[in-house]
């Protein structure tokens, strides 16, 4: 099993369903996007530059998806905290992606990159 693979696996329900499901959101948004393992977390390229990675709160166990280049997107959904580059969308694991908002702000990150 893939480092990658055996991430998802590791993972406790309901995070384990709930990064599944982003797995296949983000990977089915746009075709140029790659899945890769790079500092242990599974992280997305598009064209080859950092796109955004999957993680979780170690404290509310809550999701998230982390865009690189969050600096410069403008989302209500969207937390920065003490990141000066990521912003973070939060999920929670216990409740339905909100998809819609998900993918506004995954158009959003796709527009910085062409």
């Amino acid at each position: 099993m893939r480092e990658l693979d055996y991430f998802y696996d590791q993972q406790e329900e309901p995070l384990k369903s709930c990064f599944l499901a982003l797995r296949t959101i983000i990977s089915d948004a746009h075709p140029a996007l790659t899945e890769e393992w790079k500092y242990k977390l599974p992280f997305f390229y598009l064209n080859k530059k950092m796109f955004c990675y999957l993680w979780k709160d170690k404290v509310t166990q809550d999701a998230y998806v982390s865009f690189a280049d969050g600096f410069r997107m403008n989302h209500p959904a969207l937390e920065s905290g003490d990141r000066k580059r990521f912003k973070i969308y939060r999920i929670n694991p216990n409740k339905d992606i909100n998809i819609i908002e998900l993918n506004e702000i995954l158009a959003q990150a796709f527009k910085l990159y062409t």
